[in-house]
């Protein structure tokens, strides 16, 4: 993108430039500033999976950014729109998100808003789909579930991958290999297998202020619950996060169970064409936990 770009917000005149150019310090002083939970290596993950723009002022402190993650020809995912406190009030995240828009050409698009932003996105367009549940706490021992066991949990090996792919996929709507890649340099996975086949995968990794399962993929409670546990029991009396749109049932149920009530919530929008992620067919594989808000 062109690095000469500017904006002018009052008496605010801010260079925007290529998120590479940025150091990882000033990003994560960024996203503190408005009290999200990222880590150093949080952000090297992201900016290893996507691409995006910042917004600094003439001292060259950063004060905004936008990314996008490109799934496949069809999809890309907005994420890691942060604007500084002072700058909110200012209209710097619509700039911001136009250039991004701009950058991503007329793909289907999906993100996940925070309250304070979902008036933005629905200014450019984008429509509700879901909510999303951001559930946390200390992690207790999951209490034993009613719900037999369809099939064997098993650990994840390298020659689970093609499954794992393929089962992602369907649930996701896009093939998404590179962030598999880098989500599983760090996570440990389960998965449910049944009759030969893979019927659900969790992953937990290491993310913000303890850890996060996610993704995790399953085309009913019966089959996520089994996947989720071990990871819930490896990490109990820590800080354990899941973001899902599950409201209801066994797996909501489950979470609160183990120490992770919702926190917060954000909602999920698209533009362009819905998420086949959030398709309610009986017996097709959803998105139970999200990668992250981000990458979803």
């Amino acid at each position: 993108m062109d690095t000469q770009t500017s904006m002018q917000l009052n008496s605010f005149e801010l260079g925007v430039a290529d998120i590479a150019d940025a150091d990882i310090a000033s990003l994560h002083a960024l996203s503190l500033s408005v009290g999200w939970p990222h880590r150093p290596s949080d952000w090297q993950a992201v900016l290893a999976l996507g691409r995006g723009i910042i917004a600094r002022d003439p001292i060259g402190r950063v004060l905004g950014s936008a990314m996008w993650f490109e799934h496949d020809l069809q999809l890309s995912t907005i994420g890691m729109v942060i604007t500084s406190p002072r700058l909110q009030a200012l209209g710097a995240g619509r700039i911001m998100m136009d250039l991004a828009l701009g950058e991503i050409g007329n793909r289907r698009i999906g993100l996940n808003a925070t309250r304070q932003a979902r008036r933005l996105y629905a200014s450019l367009g984008f429509a509700k789909e879901a909510v999303v549940y951001q559930c946390q706490g200390e992690a207790v021992m999951p209490p034993p579930s009613m719900l037999p066991v369809k099939g064997e949990v098993v650990t994840l090996a390298p020659h689970h991958r093609p499954a794992l792919d393929a089962l992602d996929t369907l649930a996701f709507g896009a093939a998404r290999p590179r962030t598999l890649d880098k989500l599983l340099e760090t996570a440990t996975g389960t998965a449910l297998i049944r009759d030969g086949e893979m019927r659900a995968y969790a992953l937990c990794r290491p993310f913000g202020r303890g850890h996060l399962i996610g993704p995790v993929v399953a085309a009913s409670d019966s089959d996520a619950i089994p996947v989720m546990r071990p990871h819930v029991a490896r990490h109990a009396g820590e800080f354990l996060r899941i973001d899902t749109r599950q409201k209801e049932g066994d797996f909501a149920h489950m979470l609160t169970a183990c120490g992770m009530p919702v926190y917060d919530t954000v909602t999920s929008m698209s533009l362009n064409g819905g998420w086949q992620s959030l398709r309610p067919d009986e017996g097709f594989p959803l998105v139970y936990g999200l990668a992250t808000q981000a990458l979803s």
